[in-house]
């Protein structure tokens, strides 16, 4: 039986983000802190996975203090630490996995290993105090996009995915193709609003069920544009943006939506990066309204890669007895649902 008020300190640090969060209960965000590097990968158009471990070695120990002083607290009142483990970049991992361990044979506190992807689930549970399972979980990011069964806090069922790239993946390729630069998913987005979705860049044909292909619709933007440079046309790259980014979304909620209602569900909550992303948060509340369906999204601050959510997750793996890890954990940058 854990007490109450029981104190994680999280650790991230799967891509380009390091974060250590205190988190009590798996519920109450006592401090968050994010150290970023979106201005370092910027000038590479991308992240570089050796520059974003290097620079995870220095920022470590002072985000872990920060998030300490934040929270006021002290490693005494500390009563577990939680990190993610996979999926993610294997450099990145063995960083937050090396200091996690250290932290925790040091002080002989518990060790909780967490998936990235239960991490993001999780980050609903912070803004939504009394949200529990089942519900489906639309999550959608750089590197993942699945339609998740979540039966309860830790039995996670797939159900849908991508079977190339990731949508986060695709809103970039297409940003490098219009020289909107790194990151691509907030500047296509910016630009979205100020065109119109008027253009159909392939004809509609879907034949993957609850699966995705971003591969194919990333080549049509790309082709569709390397056309008008070729003919010497003026690029509408407004309306690009605009067309595509309804494409995409339209086609996350179509499916969302079917999952839940042929699974008899009544929540859907949103995860990932991509969860940010202005038009898909109102498109999936409209639709889900129309559906008696309830809706679930996640605070801007706990969409993208962040160890509170990571500290939720790990308290719900902790309390069942599932992720205690020791000093062998080591990272697995494919780890999978």
């Amino acid at each position: 039986m854990v007490k109450s008020g029981f104190k994680i300190l999280a650790i991230e640090s799967s891509c380009d983000e390091m974060s250590c969060a205190i988190v009590v209960d798996g519920r109450t965000v006592l401090s968050n802190i994010v150290s970023s590097q979106i201005d370092i990968h910027t000038r590479f158009g991308g992240v570089v996975p050796e520059v974003a471990s290097r620079n995870h070695i220095t920022a470590v120990d002072n985000v872990v203090k920060l998030a300490l002083t934040e929270a006021k607290c002290s490693f005494d009142d500390i009563d577990a630490i939680a990190v993610t483990y996979g999926a993610g970049l294997v450099g990145s991992l063995l960083v937050g996995v090396s200091y996690a361990k250290a932290l925790s044979y040091a002080l002989n506190k518990p060790l909780i290993a967490v998936n990235h992807i239960y991490g993001h689930i999780a980050s609903n549970y912070l803004t939504y105090k009394d949200l529990e399972p089942p519900f489906i979980c639309l999550v959608v990011s750089g590197g993942h996009t699945a339609i998740i069964k979540v039966v309860d806090y830790n039995h996670h069922e797939i159900i849908g995915s991508t079977l190339d790239d990731a949508v986060g993946e695709c809103f970039d390729k297409v940003a490098r193709v219009l020289g909107l630069g790194y990151p691509g998913g907030p500047k296509v987005s910016a630009l979205a609003e100020r065109g119109n979705a008027n253009i159909q860049f392939t004809k509609p044909n879907d034949n993957l069920g609850y699966n995705f292909s971003f591969s194919g619709k990333k080549t049509a933007v790309i082709n569709y544009i390397h056309k008008l440079e070729q003919a010497k046309c003026e690029i509408p790259s407004a309306d690009i943006c605009a067309s595509f980014e309804t494409w995409v979304v339209d086609e996350l909620v179509d499916k969302t939506i079917r999952a839940c209602k042929e699974s008899s569900f009544d929540k859907i909550v949103l995860a990932g990066g991509v969860s940010a992303n202005k038009q898909l948060r109102q498109a999936l509340t409209d639709n889900a309204n129309k559906n008696n369906i309830k809706c679930f999204i996640p605070e801007l601050a706990y969409c993208t890669d962040n160890a509170a959510m990571i500290g939720s997750a790990g308290y719900y793996a902790y309390i069942n007895g599932i992720g205690i890890a020791d000093i062998t954990l080591a990272p697995k940058p494919s780890l999978s649902l």
